[in-house]
């Protein structure tokens, strides 16, 4: 038999499950040909690995399920671990750890840390199957058997980064349910309506975006195949088809301007581009406000409740993450082990929970993680 555990996946979660398990216990099995390619490309190579404010509500997800991993290892432990590694996160945005130069930083711990454990490279696993106790982790090169199995393969997100549907293959296969599956954190492709976002391009606004009860606030990026920046990324990981609205005037107060001589495009507090294409689209003159007329004020004043129906999103291959994934109601929050199969154990992007952008779903893959560690 190889070691006890085997770990099935090279990112965020499995590296870290990695770094605080006993040496030689366990063997990664990594189906590129480098650990954590995906880390290395989050934030913009600068890695945004957790955030001050924590909790539940900036997670889709079962609230409970995800309350006890936070619990466990939340962001002040997170960052008093990484500072025993010698690695000094920086607080940018107000809120948001990254790492100091790149995301370099975060994987070369991990790679010293891994060390370990028993590295096989260049390995798919094909199937996982159970014996007499024992699992069968068969790949295309070999079949290892241990007592453990973690799956912390990650979502569909990045294919170019090597991401397959391995870890809902194996947990369907042991009887758990899988969530739908989508894209998330990714941009919204628009409807004839708006292919006037199109012509805006690489200019960006602030904007309130509501998708449900859910908001999100931030910068929205006009983009050459809709839209995209971090209000519209985190607004796709409620939307699932149907309206939004967008305000793109947030903490505007349309009574402060009531008589103003401004041309409309000097008054509003958007990019001048933005509101001369707004207006175009109003059937709006761009001239004095006071010489609007009521029923031109209303039209104007949509801007701030913006009604519009995503076409679709830009997909996998431009989305963080994945949402959806293994039903948590079949998972244990404290040990992340399966209800359904002793010995098996599903951490971060797998399982059915996914945060908002501003390191959430570092902190995730980290805090499963520590709750496995913790019972292995």
């Amino acid at each position: 038999m190889d070691n006890k555990i085997i770990i099935i996946g090279g990112g965020a979660s499995a590296l870290m499950l990695a770094s605080l398990l006993p040496k030689n216990t366990a063997t990664i099995i990594e189906s590129n040909s480098k650990l954590g390619a995906k880390i290395l490309v989050s934030g913009g190579g600068k890695c945004n690995i957790t955030n001050t404010l924590m909790g539940t509500q900036y997670f889709l997800g079962d609230e409970s399920f995800i309350q006890q991993p936070l619990k466990n290892f939340n962001e002040k432990s997170l960052i008093r671990w990484l500072e025993r590694q010698n690695l000094h996160p920086v607080l940018k945005k107000e809120t948001q750890y990254f790492c100091k130069d790149s995301a370099k930083e975060l994987l070369d711990i991990f790679l010293k840390e891994s060390k370990k454990q028993t590295l096989c490279l260049d390995e798919k696993v094909l199937e996982v199957t159970k014996r007499d106790g024992i699992f069968y982790v068969k790949t295309n090169k070999k079949t290892h058997t241990v007592k453990a199995v973690v799956v912390a393969s990650g979502g569909l997100s990045f294919p170019k980064l090597g991401a397959s549907s391995i870890g809902y293959d194996i947990a369907q296969s042991f009887g758990h349910s899988i969530v739908k599956t989508a894209p998330a954190l990714v941009g919204f492709t628009v409807q004839k309506e708006q292919f006037f976002f199109k012509e805006l391009s690489g200019v960006s606004t602030e904007v309130k975006i509501k998708v449900g009860n859910d908001v999100c606030e931030g910068a929205l990026l006009f983009a050459h195949k809709g839209m995209s920046g971090p209000a519209v990324l985190d607004a796709s990981l409620y939307w699932e088809k149907g309206k939004i609205e967008i305000d793109f005037l947030p903490n505007f107060s349309w009574k402060s301007v009531q008589g103003s001589k401004k041309q409309i495009s000097s008054l509003l507090p958007m990019p001048k581009r933005v509101t001369k294409a707004f207006l175009l689209q109003l059937n709006l003159e761009d001239k004095p406000y006071h010489q609007l007329t009521i029923q031109e004020v209303e039209k104007l004043q949509t801007l701030s409740h913006y009604s519009l129906s995503p076409a679709g999103t830009f997909g996998y291959s431009k989305a963080e993450v994945t949402k959806g994934g293994v039903d948590t109601s079949e998972v244990d929050s404290n040990t992340m082990m399966s209800k359904k199969e002793d010995g098996l154990y599903f951490l971060g992007e797998v399982l059915d929970v996914t945060g908002r952008l501003g390191g959430y779903n570092f902190q995730w893959a980290f805090s499963s993680a520590y709750s496995c560690a913790k019972n292995l």
